[in-house]
């Protein structure tokens, strides 16, 4: 499966006005992308746009709700009717309530899989006529890892990753039955570093926070631009994501066990916090239009990414060390050490 360069793609990215959104569209401006971005909100949009053409690319924006269908489908059609194609189809939005399942309000719960989950399917459903038209190109859907792995007091954001995860395996399977060329990635990050935690509704009193360590937006757009070149299944986002992943897999008993004891603190701040403090459930908040939240200061590289970005160098240091552990155990049976 072939995809194009990036300066040859008609890239759009939905949910671009704040956080990781933004943080890709900027990305894909700077390699000469030709982009439509869509959100909410119709001020982060505009400065979003102006920070494109001062990279010297092309942005049309579309005010849209990804909860509504015809809107997210109006998205691909100014696509097409601007660029006369579709390459490759971005999906971030998403929304949280942090609270306990037993204080989570019926609404509020649907609202959070219709941003979630439904406006992710509704994106894959908009964009795939043209991409299908096209014969290639890319469905990237920005997960986390709270799709493999649920936390205590994000029941509705854990169950619409949960569902995220479901469709596009059931799509990527379909897609492959069909003989179509099209790649369908899900990007994975552990806690990230953007206004997700400040725009989130909270019934915990404070402030909410990720499990840390954090990682910056721009370690996830840059994960989104690599598999924008390079069909990927599953690309997850952080080494925290990645331990977290192979603990779950190991002994989701012991995560559990874990998560009792530690998972409630670590998502809360010190910094008071009402529920009646405005969030993003249904309306934008524009203030917060900014790619990067208030963790910087517990914000880390990862290594993984870089390997997993490197695959002949990661495996070389995989094969490296199988070898020297087989070289130990030699050494060891022969008395040698």
């Amino acid at each position: 499966m072939q995809l194009k360069p990036i300066d040859q793609q008609v890239v759009v990215v939905v949910g671009a006005s704040s956080g990781i959104g933004r943080a890709a569209a900027l990305q894909f401006a700077k390699h000469k992308a030709k982009l439509v971005v869509a959100a909410r909100s119709e001020s982060g949009l505009q400065s979003l746009v102006e920070e494109i053409r001062q990279l010297g690319s092309e942005a049309i924006a579309v005010v849209a709700d990804v909860t509504v269908f015809d809107q997210v489908k109006a998205i691909a059609d100014r696509a097409v009717e601007a660029y006369g194609r579709l390459d490759t189809w971005v999906h971030t939005p998403a929304t949280a309530v942090f609270a306990s399942f037993a204080d989570t309000k019926p609404e509020e719960f649907k609202r959070v899989i219709d941003v979630s989950l439904t406006g992710q399917a509704y994106g894959a459903m908009a964009a795939l006529p043209h991409l299908k038209r096209e014969g290639q190109g890319a469905l990237i859907h920005v997960s986390s890892v709270l799709g493999r792995r649920s936390l205590p007091l994000q029941s509705s954001y854990c169950s619409a990753k949960h569902g995220v995860e479901g469709f596009l395996e059931s799509l990527r399977v379909e897609l492959q039955h069909e003989g179509i060329p099209i790649s369908v990635t899900s990007i994975l990050p552990a806690s990230v570093n953007t206004p997700f935690y400040n725009n989130a509704l909270t019934r915990l009193g404070v402030k909410p926070s990720g499990a840390p360590p954090y990682y910056e937006p721009s370690l996830v757009a840059d994960a989104i631009l690599y598999v924008a070149t390079h069909p990927t299944r599953d690309f997850l986002v952080g080494d925290a994501a990645r331990v977290t992943d192979l603990l779950q897999r190991l002994s989701p008993g012991l995560v559990d066990f874990v998560l009792v004891k530690i998972g409630y603190q670590l998502q809360q701040t010190s910094e008071p916090k009402s529920e009646d403090v405005p969030n993003n459930l249904y309306q934008p908040i524009p203030a917060n239009d900014k790619v990067e939240g208030d963790f910087g200061n517990l914000a880390v590289p990862s290594i993984g990414d870089w390997l997993d970005k490197n695959p002949l160098l990661k495996w070389g240091a995989v094969a490296g060390t199988a070898t020297l552990a087989f070289l130990a155990t030699q050494a060891f049976k022969e008395g040698k050490i």
